[in-house]
């Protein structure tokens, strides 16, 4: 099998067990708060361990500033993940994960504000696309506040979203599974007073499915994502990170019966359209490939690479 061929099967399949990541949360029962404390806790063995074997601790590059960023990082993810999952109960799987997408134009914004980065014309009008798109999408009548609260968890997510991208950019000579151990390590204790180890005690079948997202979603996933980036051009992956809604809104109609309307529908290519515009205009990767060698990597990736929850 050709690199680019293999690389193009593990991203894929890293996306479409993306896709299927609203199921483990909802079928774990858990509280937000209990699913990304967990998340985080089963994560950081699956992601440690994997670290251990290949010997991803020697020469670790990691220094205190490229430390704090990265916990820094880790914070923006974990909350971000919380929002997500707090759309996922207020309004649906489908619904939040394609709000989720509008992350590449809080980035944007991002770029324009602190690193004074212009803001093309071309930019600013798939930004109005997509505005339109989300307007679609979020299909919101008078009276409907749950739908109106989960758009704005999913937004909320998408902007922390940003933020950890943002942050995590900033980090070179680190390789990506280690800043993402550090990320879901932060999460532990910073979600320690929130989680309700009562009703996790009563979970039940539920830990099986949180385990899953530790081990599956947090661990595989991404080592899946790392491996692929390294023989896939930024173009490529770009392309691929939309296996992700697409199979999220798949399974969701699937499993609990719900799809976007026909007016929503008409949003959807809206959002995907422009975000990939301004994905692919973009003159840094996506991420950064890992060196195939012992030495470091040039440029660090962590989850928040690619738009993956």
């Amino acid at each position: 099998m050709r690199n680019e061929t293999r690389g193009t099967v593990e991203l894929t399949l890293a996306m479409v067990l993306s896709g299927t990541l609203g199921i483990f949360v909802v079928e774990s029962g858990a509280s937000p708060f209990n699913v990304v404390f967990f998340r985080c806790l089963f994560g950081a063995v699956a992601l440690g361990a994997y670290s251990l074997v290949r010997g991803y601790f020697t020469g670790h590059g990691l220094t205190p500033r490229k430390f704090g960023l990265a916990a820094l990082g880790g914070v923006f993810i974990v909350f971000n993940w919380v929002l997500l999952f707090e759309a996922y109960e207020a309004t649906s799987i489908s619904l939040a994960t394609v709000v989720y997408h509008t992350q590449p134009f809080f980035l944007v914004l991002l770029g324009a504000v602190f690193m004074r980065e212009r803001i093309s014309a071309g930019k600013l009008g798939w930004l109005g696309l997509a505005f339109a798109g989300l307007v679609l999408v979020s299909g919101v009548r008078p009276g409907e506040t749950a739908s109106l609260k989960g758009l704005g968890f999913a937004l909320g997510a998408a902007v922390l979203y940003a933020l950890a991208t943002f942050v995590t950019k900033r980090i070179t000579g680190v390789r990506p599974h280690l800043i993402a151990l550090v990320q879901v390590l932060v999460g532990i204790p910073l979600l320690l007073p929130f989680a309700d180890f009562g009703a996790a005690s009563r979970l039940g079948a539920g830990w099986g499915w949180l385990v899953g997202l530790g081990v599956v979603h947090t661990g595989l996933m991404y080592v899946l994502m790392y491996a692929a980036y390294a023989k896939l051009p930024t173009a490529k992956i770009a392309v691929l990170a939309f296996t992700y809604p697409a199979v999220a809104m798949g399974v969701d109609w699937a499993v609990y019966g719900h799809h976007i309307g026909l007016v929503q529908a008409l949003g959807v290519p809206l959002i995907v359209l422009a975000s990939l515009k301004v994905t692919l205009a973009a003159r840094t990767p996506v991420a950064a490939p890992a060196p195939r060698t012992g030495g470091h990597a040039p440029e660090a990736a962590s989850p928040v690479a690619t738009r993956v929850g």
